[in-house]
C-alpha cells in the first residue's frame, strides 16, 4: 500500500510469519500471564466478538464506575485502537488468498507496562497493614481488602496433611493471597538455598580471559589518559610523613632494640622472690630439704647407737637398698680424727639427679570442718510425737514372748509365747482378759485387719488356728461366728495342700473356730488388708513353703511352682495386688493379678529376718541378723536407698506406724530404736530418716533380746515383746 506521493511502503507479512505469531500468542495463556504479571484478564483477545464484548464492558464500566484503574482502561483502549487500525489495514489492502493480516495488536504481548491492579500501595513495608482488614488503596482511593482467612490451627493442620501442594504454597505479602510456586520457581529456590546461581545456564567456572599477558604490547589495553594527580605529590602522604618526623623528634617513636643472643642462666631452685625471675612461675614448687644428720652420723655417737660385731657383719652382708642406715656408726676421739667421707660426691650427684629428674606436684590442702560433712538434720523435739518413756508392762507369760498383734480398734492386744499360751490383753489397763492354751510353741499371731470381723490367726506347730476371742462388742463377735457357721461346702471336693477342720468340743469353747492343718511346721501367718485372705510360711523346702488361704471359701493354694530359696517371711501390699516374699538374701515382689515377678530387691544383707511395708506402699524396710536395717524406695531402685547400722546385734523385728511417720526396730541387744521416716508426695524429694529415740527396758536372756515390735494403730505408742517374758508399752 502506497500513499500519494509517498515513498514509504508497508510490508505485509507472509502467511508463515503470521502463523508463528498467532501460535506464540496462543502459547501465552491467561494463567501464565496471571502468574508472572499478576493481572486478572486485563488483556484483550484476538477475536472480533470478544473485542465487541470488551468494548461493551468498557463502556458499561465507564458508566457505572468500574473498579479498574484509569491506566488499565487507557491501555485497553489503546489496544482496541490498534486492532481497529489492523482491521482498516485489512480492508484497504485487499491481500491475496495466500496472505493474511495480523489479528492482534503490535504490542499485545509486551508486558513491560503491565501493573498489578490488585495492589497499588507501592514498595512499602506491608507490616503497616498488619492490624487492618485492607491491604492498601487503589488509584480511585478505594480500599483493597485482604482475602478472607477463617482457617484456624486445626484447618491448617488438615490442609497440611491433605493438600499435596501445601509445601509449595506461599503467601504473597502484597496481596495476601496464597500462591502456588511452579516447578521453575521451586527449582530456583532450591538452587539459591544451595548457594548456586539462580540461572541454570550460568557457568561459574568459565575459563578466565587473560587480558594482561606477559608479552609487552605496543598499544595500551585502555586508551584512558593518566590522571593529573599521578604527576603531583600526594598531600595526605606529606601530612603523614610530617607527623611521623615530629613524633621521632619528640621521642614518642623509638627504634627497636636489637635482640641479645647471649644466654641467660639463673638458679633453678632459687627461692620464690617476686623480684626474681622465678616470680612469673605461679606453680613453682620449692625443692625438698635434705634430711638433717642424726645421732648415728655423729663422730661421737651415744653407746646405744654403736653396732656390735654381729650387727656390723649383718649390715655389711645386706644390699645397699635394704640397709636401714646408710652410714656405719663409728666413734672418734676428736673432730680432727674424723676421716673424709668416701660417698660425699656420689650422694651429692644423686641429690642433683633427684632435683633434676624427679617430678613434683603441689597438692592443695583442703581444710574441711568435720561438722560440715554431717547432714543438717532436724532436732528430735521438732519431730514429736514419738514414744519416749515406758508406760506399762504386761506380765503373765512364763517364757519368751515371740509375737504380738493388735486389734484394728487398738483396744485389745494378743501375744504368743513359748509357754504354750496365747494371751489377750486390754491395752489401757495391761489386764489379761483371756488365756488360750495351745499344744506347742506359738510362732506367730495376726489379728484380722477388717474391723467387721473378730478373728485371730495363731500359728502353732503344724497348724493355723482361727480364734474368735469373744472380746468387745457382742454383736461383732456373734456376727463373726454366724459368718463362719454359714459356710456351704462345695458339691465336689477339691484337692488342697492343707486340711480345713471345724473345731468342736473343748476347743470350740475356748474360742477356736477353724483349724488349718499343714503337715509341716508353720513359722509365720499374715492377713491381707481386706481380711479375707491370709498367707502362711512353712519351715520346709520346696515350692510349698508359702500357702495362701481364703477363709470365706475355706480354700488354700500354693502360688509358686518352684522354690527360689528359703523363705523367711511374707507380706501383702496394703493398697495394690502385690505380694512380698523375703528369702535370705533378697525380697521378691510378685503381681498377683498378672501372676508374674514384678521386682527383685537386693538387700545386701546376709540373712533377712523381718520386713514391713509403708502404709503408702512405696517404701519397704528389712531387718537382718547381721545388724542392718535396709530402707527401699520401690520407685527408685532395686538396691537399698539407706542402710542403717544402729544396733549392735541381730535385728528380730521391724514395724511401720499406720498414720505417723515413725518406724521402729527391735534387736537382741535389748533396745528398740525409734526413727522418724517422713515420705513426701513429691517424687523428687528423698525420704527424711532421722533416729529420734533409743528405748531400753528388756533384759536379754538366752542371748535373745527384743523379739517383736508393734505400733498402736491410732496412737504414737509402741509395744515390744522380749526374751524376759514381758511385754512393754512405750508412750
Amino acid at each position: 500500500m502506497e500513499r500519494a506521493g509517498g515513498s514509504r511502503r508497508l510490508s505485509i507479512p507472509s502467511t508463515q510469519v503470521l502463523e508463528e505469531q498467532a501460535q506464540e500468542s496462543d502459547d501465552l495463556t491467561d494463567s501464565e500471564e496471571s502468574v508472572y504479571s499478576g493481572l486478572e484478564d486485563s488483556g484483550s483477545d484476538s477475536s472480533t466478538e470478544e473485542e465487541a464484548e470488551d468494548q461493551d464492558s468498557n463502556d458499561e464500566g465507564k458508566r457505572k464506575g468500574n473498579s479498574l484503574s484509569k491506566k488499565a482502561q487507557a491501555r485497553m483502549a489503546s489496544q482496541k485502537k490498534e486492532q481497529v487500525q489492523c482491521q482498516s489495514l485489512e480492508t484497504d489492502s485487499k491481500p491475496s488468498a495466500q496472505q493474511e493480516l495480523p489479528l492482534k495488536g503490535e504490542y499485545e504481548e509486551d508486558s513491560s507496562d503491565e501493573e498489578d491492579v490488585r495492589n497499588t500501595v507501592g514498595n512499602i513495608p506491608m507490616e503497616w497493614y498488619q492490624d487492618y482488614p485492607h491491604i492498601g488503596y487503589d488509584l480511585d482511593g478505594k480500599r483493597i481488602y485482604k482475602p478472607v482467612r477463617t482457617k484456624d490451627e486445626l484447618d491448617k493442620f488438615l490442609d497440611k496433611m491433605e493438600n499435596p501442594d501445601y509445601w509449595r504454597t506461599v503467601q504473597d505479602k502484597q496481596t495476601g493471597a496464597d500462591l502456588r510456586l511452579t516447578d521453575e520457581q521451586v527449582e530456583l529456590v532450591q538452587r539459591l538455598q544451595k548457594g548456586q546461581f539462580g540461572d541454570v545456564h550460568v557457568n561459574p567456572y568459565e575459563p578466565a580471559i587473560d587480558f594482561f599477558s606477559s608479552q609487552v604490547m605496543i598499544h595500551p589495553v585502555t586508551n584512558r589518559p593518566a590522571d593529573k594527580r599521578s604527576f603531583i605529590p600526594s598531600l595526605l602522604e606529606k601530612e603523614k610523613v610530617s607527623k611521623l618526623v615530629h613524633a621521632i623528634k619528640m621521642g614518642w617513636i623509638k627504634p627497636r632494640k636489637p635482640k641479645e643472643d647471649t644466654p641467660t642462666y639463673y638458679d633453678l631452685w632459687a627461692q620464690e622472690d617476686p623480684n626474681s625471675i622465678l616470680g612469673r612461675h605461679k606453680m613453682h614448687v620449692p625443692a625438698p630439704k635434705l634430711r638433717l644428720p642424726g645421732h648415728e652420723e655423729s663422730y661421737n655417737p651415744p653407746p646405744e647407737y654403736l653396732l656390735s660385731e654381729e650387727e656390723k657383719l649383718a649390715w655389711e652382708q645386706q644390699e645397699v637398698a635394704e640397709r636401714k642406715l646408710n652410714v656405719l656408726p663409728q666413734q672418734h676421739r676428736c673432730l680432727r680424727a674424723v676421716p673424709a667421707y668416701a660417698r660425699f660426691i656420689h650422694e651429692r650427684f644423686e641429690r642433683c639427679l633427684d632435683l633434676y629428674l624427679c617430678p613434683r606436684q603441689r597438692k592443695m590442702r583442703v581444710n574441711v570442718d568435720p561438722e560440715d560433712l554431717i547432714p543438717k538434720l532436724p532436732k528430735p523435739r521438732d519431730l514429736q510425737p514419738f514414744p519416749t518413756t515406758q508406760a506399762l508392762v504386761y506380765r503373765g507369760h512364763t517364757s519368751l514372748v515371740r509375737c504380738l498383734s493388735i486389734s484394728p480398734s487398738g483396744q485389745w492386744l494378743v501375744s504368743g509365747s513359748d509357754d504354750g499360751t496365747v494371751r489377750f490383753w486390754e491395752v489401757s489397763s495391761a489386764r489379761c482378759m483371756k488365756t488360750l492354751p495351745v499344744e506347742g510353741v506359738v510362732k506367730s499371731v495376726a489379728w484380722n485387719p477388717n474391723p467387721a470381723v473378730c478373728l485371730v490367726a495363731v500359728a502353732v506347730e503344724q497348724s493355723v488356728l482361727l480364734v474368735n476371742p469373744c472380746l468387745g462388742d457382742k454383736l461383732l463377735y456373734a456376727a463373726t461366728d454366724q459368718l463362719i457357721e454359714g459356710y456351704v461346702p462345695p458339691e465336689e471336693e477339691r484337692l488342697q495342700p492343707v486340711t480345713w477342720a471345724v473345731a468342736a468340743g473343748a476347743e470350740h469353747g475356748r474360742g477356736v473356730r477353724l483349724i488349718i492343718r499343714h503337715g509341716k511346721p508353720v513359722k509365720q501367718v499374715t492377713w491381707h488388708p481386706r481380711g479375707d485372705y491370709l498367707a502362711s510360711v512353712l519351715a520346709a523346702d520346696g515350692h510349698t513353703q508359702v500357702l495362701i488361704h481364703q477363709a470365706s471359701k475355706r480354700w488354700s493354694q500354693s502360688p509358686f511352682r518352684r522354690s527360689k530359696g528359703q523363705v523367711q517371711c511374707v507380706l501383702f501390699h496394703p493398697l495394690r495386688p502385690f505380694f512380698f516374699v523375703a528369702t535370705q538374701r533378697c525380697v521378691r515382689l510378685y503381681n498377683l493379678l498378672k501372676q508374674e515377678l514384678a521386682k527383685k530387691l537386693l538387700t545386701n544383707c546376709k540373712w533377712v529376718s523381718s520386713m514391713a511395708v509403708h502404709p503408702a506402699g512405696d517404701n519397704l524396710i528389712c531387718g537382718s541378723y547381721d545388724s542392718k536395717l535396709a530402707w527401699f524406695d520401690l520407685d527408685l531402685s532395686t538396691k537399698p536407698y539407706r542402710v542403717l547400722r544402729h544396733h549392735k546385734k541381730a535385728l528380730r523385728s521391724v514395724a511401720f506406724h499406720r498414720h505417723y511417720p515413725l518406724f521402729a526396730s527391735g534387736s537382741d541387744d535389748g533396745s528398740v530404736i525409734v526413727c522418724h521416716g517422713m515420705v513426701y508426695n513429691d517424687l523428687l524429694q528423698n525420704p527424711l530418716i532421722v533416729p529420734v529415740k533409743v528405748l531400753k527396758g528388756h533384759a536379754p536372756a538366752r542371748d535373745l533380746g527384743v523379739l517383736d515390735v508393734l505400733f498402736h494403730p491410732t496412737q504414737p505408742w509402741l509395744f515390744s515383746s522380749g526374751a524376759d517374758a514381758s511385754i512393754r508399752l512405750f508412750a
